[in-house]
Parts: C-alpha cells; structure tokens; sequence
C-alpha cells in the first residue's frame, strides 16, 4: 500500500509522464489491459485518460484496471488516472521510504 508521501511523489513524477492509455466507447478490453500490463512493466507509471464518449469515468477505470494488472492507483483528477505497479526485477523509480513510528 502506497503511503500519502509515495503517492504525492508519483503525482508529481506522473506531471511529466505522456498519456499512453487510452480509453474511448469500447471500455476496457482484454487488448487495453495488455497494453497497461507491458507499460507498468516497462515504465511502472502509466498515465491514462478516458475519452468522453467512454462508459466509464476516470476513476471506475482506474480501479478496474488496477485490479486487473495488480496495481496501484495513484490517482484519478477529470478524465485523466494514473496507476504505479513496482517492477519486482528491475525497479526504475526509488519510493520516498515510510516513516516508522
């Protein structure tokens, strides 16, 4: 689970980050949830965004595909969402660490 320190340090590494996925009226297929999965392995942040003519909203997609590619969601501002999955083998962004108390 992310802390609020971690997910205040995606958002801002996310500022930067190009929106990659794309989801329009066919909502989510198996073909977008393939795409999510080779990008959080490759970037370990993904940004997205859903399309007006999109059933779902930013947060609903969000969760689905979260829950979908084991990942966590950073967060979800207007049309737009950002998802964090560690990549386990070769990590590319170092988390603020978490105070113990």
């Amino acid at each position: 689970m992310l802390t609020s320190k971690q997910r205040a340090y995606l958002r801002s590494l996310a500022m930067s980050e190009d929106t990659i996925i794309i989801i329009g009226k066919g909502g989510i297929t198996e073909n977008v949830v393939t795409q999510v999965r080779d990008a959080l392995k490759a970037r370990e942040l993904v940004k997205g965004k859903v399309l007006e003519n999109s059933l779902l909203s930013a947060r609903e997609a969000c969760e689905a595909l979260a829950e979908e590619c084991k990942a966590q969601q950073v967060q979800s501002i207007g049309s737009k969402f950002v998802l964090y999955k560690r990549n386990e083998t070769d990590p590319k962004i170092e988390l603020p660490k978490s105070k113990k108390k």
